[in-house]
């Protein structure tokens, strides 16, 4: 009867303790999905930025067409795989953040576009957006490595084998290409006003010298 019992409180806290990995690997994952989502969200806000920012470049900058169009094009690839494997979304983010960056290295090269207030405002706005996209990066991936943790540990992989729970993809793009933004110029905010330097306060002008006293004319008495 003793053994009994034994076996029953085993089988118990068998079904406890696999009850609550379940449940907490479909925490996990649902955590994992909206973490991504909030990705989604802020990367579909800077794709929406980027064709009034294209178009304010273009009013100082026209003939760099070039790289007008490798952003177009690579914006419309990165948005087309919304919906897709974080991997996949990744992998086309790459090229389109670093045609980016040569954008705003051609931006740099025009003082006048650098004060201009509605560039300066879409920069400010894109520069925001990234801030959330990479802290929303962070969180996403935090939770992928430690839902990944307990996919590959034991025991909870064998609850993970036997519900279907498996690994998910990081969100990464390449080092090459985040680099290539970091090292591209950026707008300089410190500046007041327009966003430039103040333009420097014309000298004061001088008064005209009186006309000097005939030699031949007396000076007035006092």
């Amino acid at each position: 009867m003793i053994v009994l019992w034994i076996v029953l409180g085993i089988i118990v806290v068998l079904g406890l303790g696999l009850a609550l990995s379940y449940n907490r690997f479909v925490s996990q994952r649902n955590l994992i999905k909206n973490a991504f989502a909030n990705i989604d969200t802020e990367l579909r806000r800077r794709y929406d930025l980027i064709p009034n920012l294209v178009e304010t470049v273009k009013g100082y900058a026209a003939h760099e067409r070039e790289v007008f169009e490798e952003v177009a094009r690579t914006r419309s690839a990165a948005a087309a795989t919304s919906g897709q494997s974080p991997a996949a979304q990744a992998a086309a983010e790459g090229p389109f953040v670093a045609a980016l960056g040569r954008l705003f290295a051609v931006a740099e090269n025009y003082p006048e576009l650098k004060a201009n207030q509605n560039f300066l405002a879409l920069q400010s706005e894109l520069s925001n957006t990234e801030d959330r996209i990479q802290a929303a990066r962070r969180f996403y991936n935090a939770n992928v490595q430690d839902y990944n943790r307990r996919v590959q540990s034991f025991p909870s992989r064998f609850v993970a084998g036997s519900f279907g729970f498996k690994e998910e993809e990081f969100f990464e793009i390449p080092e090459a290409e985040r680099a290539a933004v970091s090292a591209a110029p950026r707008v300089d905010f410190s500046s007041s006003g327009s966003g430039g330097a103040a333009p420097a306060a014309p000298p004061a002008p001088v008064p005209p010298m009186p006309p000097a006293p005939d030699a031949g004319t007396a000076a007035p008495s006092a």
